[in-house]
C-alpha cells in the first residue's frame, strides 16, 4: 500500500525500485570530476549510517588497491580515504548522544565531521551548518579525501548540496514583537503564504514558527548567491526500507535508547543548565522525554507519543526525498 501523504490529499507514490550500487563506478566518477560529493540519505532507522560507513570502506579498498596495484583490505601508505560528513541537524550538539542516535562506535576507523561541534542548548541554524559543512568539505577535498555526506535532515542536505550560499539572517526584534501576539494558527497561515511547508519542524513551537517567518521575509529581499566551495555535482544514494520494517526498527530502537539511559541523558542536560524549553525546541526525543522528566507525561504516555511522532517524522523525510526527485534530483535507492 502507498503511504498516506502527511501534507494533504492523496498518497505518496510506491517505494522506488532498489538498484545495485556500483561503488567502483562511483569512484571513477569522483576521480574524473564528474561528481564532487557522495550523499547517503534516508529516513530515520533506514540504516544510512551503517551503509555510509560500509560504502566508505569499499571506496577505500578499491582506491587502495588501485594505488598499490593490487586489492588489499586496508589503506596503502599515503593513500587518503573516504571521510563522512554528518547531515543531521541535531548531532552537532555535544552531550545529546542517545537521543540523536550518534552511534559513534559504528564509524571505527572512518573519520567523521560535523558531530559534537557545539554545546547543547546553543542555537545552531541552517546558515551556521552550511558554513561548517563548507569548511569541512573543503578540508577533506584539499587533502585528497573522498567526502561522503550522510544524514536524514532534508533541509540540511539541500543546504550542503544546492551550491548556493544562505544569508545570515539577523534578528528582527520589531517583527518578533509583532508576531508574538499572533496565535499558532495565524503564524502557520502566514508561513504557508511565504513558502511551502515542507519542513514541519518549523511549526513545532511558536518560537520556531516566528524564526521561520523572519527568515522567509528576509530572503524575499536578499537573494542567495553562488558560493566558492560547495559541491555542485552530488551523487545521491538513498537507503530504502519498507514502512513496516522501518516502524519496527523505530520502535525497537526507541526501547533500546530508553534502556541505554535516554531519560537520564535529558536529566543530565537539564541539571547541566540547559533550559527545558530549549531541549523541547530540538523536537522528537528531547521534546517528549523532557515532558516526562518534568512530570507532564508518564513513561508509557511518553513512549506512545514519541513512537507515533517518529513514525510520522520518517514519513515526512521520505516525502521530502521524493520531492527532491520531483525537482529533478536523481537518487539511487538501495535496500538496507
Amino acid at each position: 500500500m502507498p503511504e498516506k501523504n502527511p501534507y494533504g490529499s492523496g498518497f505518496i507514490a510506491d517505494l522506488p525500485e532498489p538498484e545495485q550500487i556500483d561503488v567502483s563506478a562511483i569512484l571513477d566518477s569522483y576521480e574524473s570530476g564528474d561528481i564532487d560529493l557522495i550523499c547517503v540519505l534516508g529516513p530515520t532507522a533506514s540504516g544510512k549510517t551503517r551503509y555510509a560507513v560500509r560504502l566508505a570502506r569499499e571506496l577505500n579498498r578499491i582506491r587502495s588497491g588501485r594505488a598499490a596495484g593490487w586489492v588489499s583490505d586496508g589503506m596503502s601508505a599515503g593513500c587518503t580515504g573516504a571521510e563522512i560528513l554528518s547531515g543531521d541537524s541535531r548531532q552537532v550538539y555535544r552531550g545529546m548522544d542517545i537521543g540523536t542516535g550518534k552511534d559513534l562506535s559504528e564509524y571505527e576507523e572512518i573519520p567523521y565531521h560535523l558531530i559534537d561541534i557545539v554545546d547543547a542548548g546553543a542555537k545552531f541554524d541552517l546558515y551556521q551548518y552550511q558554513k561548517a559543512f563548507e569548511a569541512s568539505y573543503k578540508d577533506v577535498v584539499e587533502r585528497g579525501g573522498i567526502p561522503v555526506l550522510c544524514g536524514g535532515s532534508g533541509l540540511y542536505l539541500e543546504a550542503a548540496t544546492c551550491g548556493y550560499e544562505l544569508p545570515d539572517v539577523p534578528q528582527n526584534q520589531e517583527l518578533r514583537a509583532e508576531l508574538e501576539n499572533k496565535s499558532m494558527e495565524e503564524l502557520t497561515a502566514m508561513l504557508a503564504s511565504l513558502k511551502p511547508l515542507h519542513n514541519t519542524t518549523d511549526l513545532d513551537t511558536k518560537k520556531r514558527a516566528i524564526r521561520a517567518i523572519e527568515i522567509a521575509l528576509y530572503q524575499q529581499s536578499h537573494p542567495v548567491t553562488r558560493t566558492s566551495f560547495l559541491p555542485k555535482k552530488t551523487y545521491y544514494i538513498g537507503t530504502l526500507v519498507s514502512r513496516e520494517e522501518r516502524n519496527r526498527r523505530i520502535d525497537a530502537r526507541l526501547d533500546a535508547r530508553i534502556d541505554e539511559g535516554l531519560v537520564d541523558e535529558v536529566r543530565r542536560l537539564i541539571d547541566g543548565g540547559v533550559p527545558p524549553e530549549d531541549l523541547m525546541y530540538y523536537g522528537l526525543e528531547y521534546k517528549f522525554v523532557t515532558q516526562h522528566v518534568l512530570g507532564i507525561l508518564s513513561l508509557e504516555e511518553m513512549k506512545l507519543l514519541l513512537s507515533n511522532a517518529i513514525h510520522q517524522f520518517a514519513k515526512r523525510q521520505m516525502t521530502w526525498f521524493r520531492g527532491m526527485e520531483r525537482k529533478g534530483i536523481r537518487i539511487h535507492w538501495t535496500e538496507c
